[in-house]
């Protein structure tokens, strides 16, 4: 073969194996960074969400206003905010976020100044709190995924403070672990969170720092257990 074929073949191999690697790398790249499974429920919301609809308030899990208040409004959820709190002004309609059995209207489970909780026959429960009037559901009904099953209220009672719902996915034997919203519903709750009302923040635990630091990534909730989050070394600092 002539010096000619050799450099020739030299810089065809060359881009060969240049191809192969570019491509293995655009392939890389459009694999989805986090695991997309099946989420079994729809939001409680219809239509996009917005200033005038409905957004992103608070996570569940080891968010920093859990923190601040762990020892008296969440200690029973072992300090975790154990609910998704989605804000929308009083009176938008609550749809039923899966197919289930009215379990209980206007139970002990609190969330004032009503509430509803669902069976699912996959073997979660959802609740629905600060519910502006008490739901017309009755318990032992069937209700449909996306059927208006209640309408969103305030737990000041005023419709200007704080207006939203809390919506908690529990197991629906016991009722008594709570499970996180964000990865049973289908949304692209990434993007929701970044148009909410402020970042959503979690507490950190400065000597185990990379720690329930995610949204996805929260411990379950054992409800009427010690806290979880009683940190040496919090941050940001508790005063």
């Amino acid at each position: 073969m002539s010096l000619r074929h050799k450099v020739r073949s030299c810089i065809l191999l060359g881009l060969t194996a240049l191809l192969f690697v570019t491509t293995g790398l655009s392939t890389a790249s459009a694999e989805p960074s986090r695991p997309q499974e099946e989420r079994p429920f729809i939001m409680p919301f219809a239509g996009p969400p917005g200033p005038d609809t409905w957004f992103f308030l608070q996570a569940y899990g080891n968010t920093t206003f859990a923190y601040r208040f762990r020892n008296n409004v969440y200690y029973g959820g072992q300090g975790l905010h154990f609910g998704l709190d989605l804000a929308a002004p009083c009176g938008t309609p609550v749809r039923a976020i899966g197919d289930g059995v009215v379990f209980s209207v206007d139970s002990w489970h609190g969330a004032g100044p009503h509430n509803l909780l669902i069976n699912h026959p996959n073997g979660y429960a959802s609740f629905y709190g600060h519910l502006l009037i008490r739901s017309r559901m009755k318990v032992g009904q069937k209700v449909v995924a996306g059927e208006v099953v209640a309408l969103s209220g305030d737990p000041d009672l005023t419709c200007i403070s704080r207006p939203h719902i809390h919506l908690e996915i529990r197991d629906s034997k016991t009722h008594a672990i709570g499970y996180n919203p964000l990865n049973l519903i289908e949304a692209d709750w990434e993007r929701l969170a970044l148009i909410g009302s402020e970042p959503i923040r979690f507490e950190m635990d400065m000597e185990n720092p990379r720690s329930w630091t995610d949204l996805f990534e929260q411990p379950e909730t054992r409800f009427g257990y010690p806290l979880v989050n009683d940190y040496a070394s919090p941050w940001p600092f508790d005063w």
